[in-house]
Order: C-alpha cells, then structure tokens, then sequence
C-alpha cells in the first residue's frame, strides 16, 4: 500500500544571497545629486538675504544705514511708532491708496484680459492674428516712455474733468488700464485655448449666449490664470513709481512707493530705518493676496477636469 508524500518545500539554504547595492561615495553623490543642493542653498541665501536686512533695519533704533550694517543687534519698534506718528507723511493714507489703487486695478485688469482674451479665442473675425500680434508688440515699448505724453494728457483733461486729472487717483487707474491689455491678454488667450471648444458648442445648442458661456462656462474653469494674473498687477501696481509721482502730487493721494521715496529723497542716512519699517508693512497685502490666491489655483488646477 503506498502512502502520498506532501511536496517538500523548497530548500531556501543553497540560494545564493542578493548581491548588496554599492553605496555611492561622496564624489559620486556630489555629481549626481549633491551639486543640486549647493545650488539651491545657494539661491536660497541669495534671495533670503535682502528680506533680512531690510527686517533688520526696521527693527534697529539707530534708524541710520550705517547702524544697519550689523543685522539683529539690537531690537526696537522705534521706526513703526515715527512711521505712523509723521503728520506731514500720512503712511496710514498711503497704506489705504495703495490697496484701493492696486484692486481695482488689478480687478479691472483681469476682466478686460479675460474678455479680450475670450473674443480672440472663441471667435473668428477679420484683424485676429494682426490684433494678437500688435498687443504683443506694443509691450516692447515700457510704459515709462509716455511720461511726458501722460503727463500733458492729464494736465489737459483736467482742465475738463477735473477727476480724470493731475493728483487724481481715478487718473492714475485709467493710464494703468490703458496697459490692461498685452501680456496678460497674450497668456490669457493660450490658456483659454486649452478649454475644449465642445462645451461652447452644447451650451450654444441649448441656447446659451456669449455671455453666459463667458460667465457660467469659461471663467470658472480658467481660475488659475485669472489669479496668477490679477496677482503679478496687483504686484506691479503696487511697486510702480514713476507713472504714480508724475500723476500724484498731493501727499494725501500717494501710493506706498511714492511716499516711502520722501523718507530717503534728502536724508538717506537719517530716515533709513523708517523707510525699512514702511517697507516691512508695505510687503504684507502682497504676501496675503498671494497666500490667499494660492487657495484658488490649487482647487482651480484640481477641479477643472471635465468628466465625460
């Protein structure tokens, strides 16, 4: 009578062992991986250290560029108390300007980029590409060559409406609008190019309107753009100086730029400690429109599939 034998399991001793990886030495980590390192530190402390030596300057008493040469010395809130204290220098009303100037422009801005941006991309009609063409070149030319022109332009309005004048902050928005379009328009339209062209197409069918493609359709699936744009004016407006001191010239109507110039136009030894605590203050709406629009885009990237 023969009895059924179970398989014997396999013999793991005679195996050879797994050959042991080589651990790369420290010339051959620094090639592959670690020069990467050296130049991110690098770029790192070269970007870092500006933001530390003008939060040094605020905090030191000496309130002198020479007292700043040695960072975190000594600590004092000295340079906020004169920086609210000067009558004749009013930050908080600059502080206030900057804001309504940087948002309704940067607002305004993203919502003629947005509709020129749309007709050219949905739209067929004669002059597109020359159109397309002619906003890209007109950027070649800074803004800061039509000074004179700006200025004698709104000397000249003035004398007929005297709110789109000199010292007018409604002046100084329109000649910031008069640059709306360019760039923005140029990326805007790219972007807009990747929404499928078959959304427009159900919506029209069903009866939809331009408008209400732009509004219920377009604009909330092209979220990421509309931010990065209105972020990068608002950045710009809010640091421009040249176009914001010809146009404003009363104290009270300046921008954070134009105002915090005053502090080291004369005594640049003297109030250089000052003008860093103004600068200090000034960086803040942009970091939070920053912290604040970075929300939009990673739900905008995220929640712009199309599902089919």
């Amino acid at each position: 009578m023969s009895t059924a034998t179970a398989p014997h399991a396999p013999v793991l001793e005679n195996l050879p062992a797994p050959a042991k990886a080589n651990k790369p030495t420290l010339g051959q980590w620094f090639r592959s991986k670690g020069w990467r390192h050296l130049v991110a530190i690098a770029a790192t402390a070269f970007s870092v250290f500006p933001l530390l030596y003008v939060l040094s300057a605020a905090l030191n008493p000496t309130g002198t560029m020479a007292g700043a040469s040695t960072m975190f010395t000594e600590f004092g809130w000295g340079n906020f108390e004169a920086l609210f204290a000067n009558q004749e220098r009013p930050f908080g009303r600059w502080f206030v300007n900057t804001l309504v100037i940087g948002l309704v422009t940067s607002a305004a801005t993203v919502f003629l980029g947005a509709l020129a941006a749309y007709a050219f991309s949905r739209m067929r009609f004669s002059g597109r590409r020359f159109g397309l063409l002619t906003l890209l070149l007109l950027q070649m030319f800074p803004q800061l060559l039509t000074v004179v022109a700006i200025f004698l332009l709104l000397n000249f309005i003035g004398d007929i409406i005297p709110a789109l004048g000199l010292g007018s902050q409604l002046g100084l928005i329109m000649v910031y609008l008069g640059g709306a379009l360019g760039v923005n328009t140029y990326l805007m339209y790219g972007f807009f190019n990747t929404v499928p062209m078959s959304l427009d197409e159900s919506a029209r069918i069903d009866g939809a309107s331009h408008v209400q493609v732009f509004f219920r359709i377009i604009m909330p699936l092209v979220t990421p753009i509309l931010a990065v744009v209105g972020l990068l004016a608002f950045i710009g407006i809010s640091s421009e100086f040249v176009i914001a001191s010809v146009v404003l010239t009363d104290p009270e109507s300046q921008t954070l730029a134009v105002g915090l110039y005053s502090y080291v136009a004369q005594q640049r030894s003297e109030n250089w400690g000052v003008f860093a605590a103004g600068a200090v203050i000034a960086a803040v709406p942009v970091m939070t429109l920053f912290l604040f629009l970075q929300r939009y885009i990673t739900s905008g990237l995220t929640a712009g599939g199309v599902k089919g």
